[in-house]
């Protein structure tokens, strides 16, 4: 791997003013935080930079590696990298020191629903104008995946950039179906089927299949029902009844399952309770395990429909910083999407590259013990993201997840009643 060879990308010898960017839909926000933007394209003196990330072993390691490469390269930027344990140390972390900005951080890992009052407040570095400039622009690099680099916008100004990435996929129980005589389901339709008949033929010793997030369940449900969920959206509506019902209904009747008490479907899976699942592609190192432990031969699909999630945090750099730590910072996020470090990354971490060229690329492609980059480039052809707004991050992840655990774990109650009853929690929800 020559990331350090790659790190001299990175590298500028002048300085310059940005001009004023170009106007767009996003109106005064976007010229407010692009006006008279002074972009420092030289670090003369020495940068310290901090990252707050919440990567843990094989991706911590891995992450440590390839700033130890870009400081080499870059020796008037340090990088302090400051492990905040997990996301919900990390989230909890940002959100009270958004309070005091100068003890922000320069950069750090964030989903984008994390930061949407932070954008109102101003306290987000706009990276158009930097990815723009003449001198350290992003130029003739690769450009990452356009539906990636959307998904790190809010409200349609770019503030970060994707950084540890996944999407959903099907994992199935290859010697399950072989059993049973089904083939992998390439729709939800074919997966209630082969889900039932998996169920009947094993007497209901195997369940068909389960779905590890509800909230993204419930979001690409509604998206392939042809429905943006916004804040408008009823839970009570005919398409969110169709969605939700389609779950619900298999549970009742014994084909489907939730998580429950195991918290993720990896885990009957593993044990041969249920025969496929639809869950991140970031925990198949685990599945692998486990299906090498249990004897059997595990199998990975495209998820079955039309448009896919992505998942993972973006990287975001606040505005308390200097100008010299927001060149440095905007360097080490550009190093982080240039093709061999994301390869590098992406074989060392499980998350998918945001390039679509390593995607295709035959080293990707033949990176050992993985399943996934033969079936990737499929399944991330319709990717969508969680709205970014008002409120959005508490109504969708939190309070859908909260409505449907409910329905789900009471499939024969009265129905009617828990969707109205939803529809008032989630309007609450989004007026906070």
């Amino acid at each position: 791997m020559k990331l350090k060879k790659l790190a001299t990308i990175a590298m500028t010898v002048v300085s310059v003013t940005a001009l004023a960017a170009c106007g767009s839909k996003s109106d005064s926000k976007k010229e407010d935080t692009k006006k008279d933007t002074n972009i420092v394209t030289e670090i003369k003196d020495d940068t310290t930079i901090t990252f707050w990330h919440a990567m843990n072993g094989a991706q911590e390691k891995a992450l440590t590696k390839i700033t130890e490469d870009f400081q080499k390269a870059n020796p008037k930027i340090k990088v302090t990298l400051q492990n905040q344990q997990d996301y919900g140390s990390l989230q909890a972390k940002v959100n009270s020191t958004l309070q005091s900005p100068k003890d922000l951080p320069t950069i750090s890992q964030a989903y984008p629903g994390w930061l949407y009052d932070a954008s109102e407040n101003k306290q987000l570095v706009d990276l158009t104008p930097y990815m723009e400039d003449k001198t350290i622009g992003w130029g003739d690099q690769e450009k990452i995946k356009e539906s990636l680099l959307d998904g790190a916008k809010i409200n349609d100004v770019q503030y970060g950039i994707p950084f540890n990435k996944s999407t959903e996929a099907l994992f199935y129980n290859e010697t399950i179906l072989n059993q049973y005589g089904v083939k992998v389901p390439t729709t939800m339709e074919e997966l209630k089927e082969a889900s039932k008949t998996i169920y009947e033929k094993s007497e209901g010793k195997v369940v068909g299949a389960g779905f590890d997030a509800l909230s993204n369940y419930y979001l690409l449900g509604m998206k392939n029902e042809g429905v943006d969920v916004t804040k408008d959206t009823k839970f009570d509506s005919k398409e969110s009844k169709d969605v939700v019902n389609f779950y619900a209904d298999g549970v009742e009747a014994g084909y489907f399952r939730t998580p429950g008490s195991d918290k993720y479907m990896s885990v009957p899976f593993a044990s041969q309770k249920v025969a496929m699942f639809v869950g991140s592609i970031a925990g198949e190192t685990y599945v692998a395990k486990d299906a090498k432990s249990a004897g059997f031969e595990y199998g990975v699909a495209v998820r079955p429909a039309k448009y896919n999630i992505q998942q993972g945090t973006d990287v975001y750099m606040f505005s308390s910083a200097t100008e010299e730590q927001k060149t440095a910072a905007y360097l080490f996020m550009k190093y982080l999407a240039t093709p061999d470090v994301q390869l590098y990354w992406a074989q060392n971490t499980g998350y998918m590259p945001i390039l679509d060229s390593v995607i295709k690329g035959k080293e990707y492609q033949s990176s050992p013990n993985t399943k996934i980059p033969s079936i990737l480039e499929k399944d991330t052809e319709n990717l969508i993201s969680f709205p970014v707004s008002q409120n959005s991050n508490a109504a969708l992840n939190n309070t859908v997840r909260t409505i449907m655990e409910n329905i789900l774990a009471n499939p024969k109650g009265d129905r009617d009643k828990m969707y109205k009853e939803g529809t008032k929690q989630l309007e609450d929800a989004w007026n906070q």
